[in-house]
């Protein structure tokens, strides 16, 4: 049996699914408590206990059991946690997480960024650090996981066509997604935001670095996070949050920020990828060929009527999506079929030039 407060860690996140399946897990010693993963270091996992954190170890057997699985622990899991003889905390359980935002490096490697989110909060500037391409890239990422995506348009006090970008993002984003332009420095302006912030609830920031997602943070839950400006001459952000960590709110909700990445990669297949782009989808079902990749066949409904940067993308991330799927003899064919396309290419050149 492991105990638990439901009152108490309800504000760090605690859900009726959670619970349940908490309560079927099977403890000898009845010490065992139900906490949650609040950050992950290097060398050391911190917990929440809905009242305060605690530094803990992983059990080696459960950390075995975890490299077999090819996971590890990531802020926001739920964990039972047991106490030794000189007080030190051990993670001696792990309940799978009902969500998980995850992304693909550049070299294929798995990297899980947050467990457990209802509600993603997909940051971006509107000064230097605006890009459609990334954000569609984020999206791509937080649906394949099931989460519910927000878009939050920072620094709206300071950046430039304010109403132009918002535009031009209505007409590239699904109509289902909310997009807000905001200064993030100010609580009367993202309490637009409170409707995903009710009691229970669990959001992440998503974002490059500079974009503002500390300064939300700290609006959002007086969380005291370090923030700096972004740097002269390219408007690139620098990191300042190291590690993701919970922050809890005023109104019931915890909210997980997150390093600045650059690289992003969905962890997702192809069709998953694929159906992020609906609207794609719903045009290419009226081409007039069935296996119609929108490029330069005829009959395509697609290629007149999406907007061409949003269409190469679209390309681009399935690109990726199914080289992650391949085997690595996929991967050996494909390298060797285009081996063979580039000497036939070289041959064809050394042969006009002797003509």
């Amino acid at each position: 049996m492991i105990a638990f407060d439901f009152a108490q860690l309800r504000p760090i996140g605690l859900q009726q699914a959670t619970a349940s399946a908490a309560a079927q897990l099977d403890f000898p010693c009845s010490t065992a408590q139900l906490m949650r993963v609040s950050a992950v270091h290097r060398d050391s996992i911190v917990v929440h206990d809905g009242s305060q954190e605690h530094p803990a170890h992983i059990l080696p057997r459960l950390l075995h059991d975890l490299q077999a699985q090819d996971t590890v622990l990531a802020v926001g899991d739920w964990v039972a946690t047991e106490a030794d003889a000189h007080g030190a905390l051990w993670i001696t359980a792990h309940l799978s997480p009902f969500t998980q935002i995850a992304r693909r490096g550049n070299d294929g490697r798995r990297q899980v960024l947050a467990n457990n989110v209802d509600t993603a909060l997909l940051v971006m500037g509107l000064d230097a650090d605006f890009n459609p391409r990334r954000l569609e890239r984020y999206l791509a990422i937080v649906l394949a996981a099931r989460v519910s995506p927000v878009v939050v348009l920072s620094k709206a006090d300071v950046a430039d066509d304010v109403a132009g970008k918002l535009s031009l993002l209505k007409q590239r984003l699904p109509s289902h997604v909310p997009l807000f332009a905001v200064d993030t420095r100010h609580a009367y302006d993202v309490a637009i935001l409170e409707p995903w912030l009710d009691a229970g609830q669990t959001l992440v920031l998503l974002g490059s670095s500079g974009a503002g997602k500390s300064s939300l943070t700290n609006t959002l839950c007086a969380a005291g996070q370090s923030t700096q400006g972004v740097r002269h001459g390219d408007g690139r952000g620098r990191h300042t949050t190291t590690a993701r960590s919970l922050h809890l709110c005023a109104g019931g909700a915890c909210i997980i920020d997150t390093p600045g990445l650059r690289s992003w990669q969905a962890d997702a297949g192809a069709e998953t990828v694929a159906a992020t782009f609906d609207d794609i989808a719903a045009l290419a079902a009226t081409c007039q060929f069935r296996d119609c990749r929108h490029a330069s066949e005829p009959g395509c409904a697609v290629r007149g009527a999406v907007d061409a940067d949003r269409l190469c993308n679209y390309h681009k991330l399935l690109r990726d999506a199914r080289r992650s799927e391949a085997t690595p003899l996929e991967r050996i064919s494909a390298r060797a079929r285009w081996k063979t396309i580039l000497k036939a290419g070289q041959e064809r050149s050394r042969q006009k030039r002797q003509e």
